[in-house]
């Protein structure tokens, strides 16, 4: 069963910076990619950054250069960072972690999972 722990988020002024964790396992990084979604009020869910198991990156236009994902390594755990600087109001939104089956073409979300979401708000 895929379980994905998330922490971080809060509160940030225009210009700062918070960091994201989400908390999952060996086998779940196995099998899936790790990546952060945010969905604002009234807007559709967007990728913001993913990460493979090997650490090959993907990034939303709009935090290239500003959001950095990575994989840290423990026993029994991995943790998929993401740190965030450079924050703009237009950041504000619920952050969710998503894991997506590596078999599966990038689109297709019928098979994916979904942390609970945190919320990131930037003020201006």
């Amino acid at each position: 069963q895929v379980q994905l722990w998330e922490s971080g988020g809060g509160l940030a002024q225009d210009g700062g910076s918070l960091n994201l964790s989400c908390l999952t396992d060996e086998m779940t990084i196995g099998i899936y990619d790790i990546g952060w979604y945010r969905q604002a009020p009234g807007s559709q869910r967007e990728l913001v950054a993913m990460i493979t198991r090997r650490g090959a990156t993907d990034y939303a236009d709009f935090v290239k250069g500003r959001f950095t994902i990575s994989i840290e390594n423990a026993p029994n755990r991995v943790t998929v960072n993401l740190q965030m600087s450079s924050l703009k109001p237009s950041d504000t939104a619920v952050y969710y972690c998503n894991a997506h089956p590596i078999t599966v073409p990038r689109g297709d979300h019928a098979h994916d999972r979904w942390g609970q979401g945190t919320q990131v708000t930037v003020s201006a």
